[in-house]
């Protein structure tokens, strides 16, 4: 019979699954993808700078036991391929606009519904009002989990003119960024044209395009001001804010120990008055850079706002809260907050 020693009892410990799979969780190795160009930690896109500082700060208090690797503009996986592989466990951490995922789980298209939020204290407002906590609800049950909210006015660059009024939009290739967006541009009279925001610099430079709706941080970052003759910003208010957020997968988010889950909420939502700041920002700095290239620069006012949210309610809003009960419900809590 052979002897049981307490070594044999701890090697065959250390060798157990689940010990195996606590000491690999202890000290983690995360990947944060995005569609943005890179840059460091203090000069670029402000969103892969949020990236980075969000990285550094959690490792500097977890001691090193979460560590990140970042990687910009698409580099680990297409854009639109992003969502779903966090909601596999496939990808750990990802900033992408929520509306993208519109395919996939039709509620999170209220990220980027035309005419639905107007300002960022509105936006901002979102997390801690019910349509926030409704949908953050709706995310953690499809796998997703809300780290960092990042919300962003938008403009629209043209190569041709500024479109302000709707029917300034009549006959033009418009890119609009989610399904509603295109769906209220579409009632305007325009064609408009569906492709995520990395590749609108291209599509503008042929010709495939004439206009596209963006954010002011992706107008400035990929340098759209090369292939553009207007534009119309979102510094004096906007039917175009997007909810672009910093999100983790529920199935890695949940094999951590509560600490490290705790650390990685606390230090994203520290994070979003950096995002808020950075936003305002660049919609200021977007209009001195089209300036400085000669494109002719307007901005959007009160009476053409409104007139944009007639057509989104009658088309976009009322498409989106007939899709399911989800939706409709969601769309109810969103206009509280109007």
């Amino acid at each position: 019979m052979s002897v049981i020693t307490r070594r044999s009892v701890l090697a065959a410990l250390a060798a157990s699954p689940l010990l195996l799979q606590q000491k690999a969780w202890a000290q983690a190795s995360l990947k944060i993808s995005h569609q943005f160009p890179g840059g460091t930690i203090s000069e670029g896109d402000f969103r892969d700078r949020l990236t980075r500082m969000f990285a550094a700060e959690v490792e500097k208090r977890s001691k090193g036991a979460l560590k990140f690797a970042i990687y910009p503009g698409s580099s680990l996986m297409k854009t639109n391929a992003q969502f779903s592989a966090m909601r596999k466990g496939a990808l750990d951490l990802s900033l992408v606009p929520l509306s993208y995922a519109g395919g996939e789980v039709p509620e999170v298209n209220i990220g980027l519904m035309p005419g639905l939020v107007t300002s960022y204290e509105q936006a901002y407002g979102w997390k801690n009002a019910e349509v926030g906590k409704e949908l953050a609800r709706i995310l953690y049950d499809k796998g997703i989990v809300m780290v960092s909210w990042i919300w962003q006015a938008g403009g629209m660059a043209s190569r041709t003119k500024p479109v302000i009024d709707p029917d300034d939009a009549k006959g033009m290739k418009i890119r609009g960024g989610s399904r509603e967006m295109d769906m209220m541009l579409k009632a305007a009279g325009a064609a408009v044209v569906t492709l995520p925001s990395n590749e609108i610099y291209a599509a503008m430079q042929t010709g495939a395009m004439e206009a596209a709706l963006t954010s002011s941080t992706s107008l400035i970052s990929f340098r759209l001001e090369e292939v553009s003759k207007a534009l119309t910003t979102g510094r004096t208010g906007s039917y175009w804010f997007m909810l672009e957020p910093l999100m983790m997968s529920r199935t890695i988010f949940d094999k951590l120990p509560k600490d490290q889950q705790q650390l990685i909420l606390a230090v994203g939502a520290e994070l979003e008055a950096f995002a808020l700041k950075s936003s305002k920002e660049d919609d200021q700095q977007v209009a001195v850079v089209y300036q400085k290239a000669g494109a002719k620069v307007a901005d959007m006012n009160a009476a053409s706002l409104k007139k944009w949210q007639a057509i989104a309610r009658g088309t976009a809003w009322k498409d989106y809260s007939d899709k399911n009960a989800s939706c409709a419900n969601l769309l109810k809590l969103a206009e509280k907050t109007l």
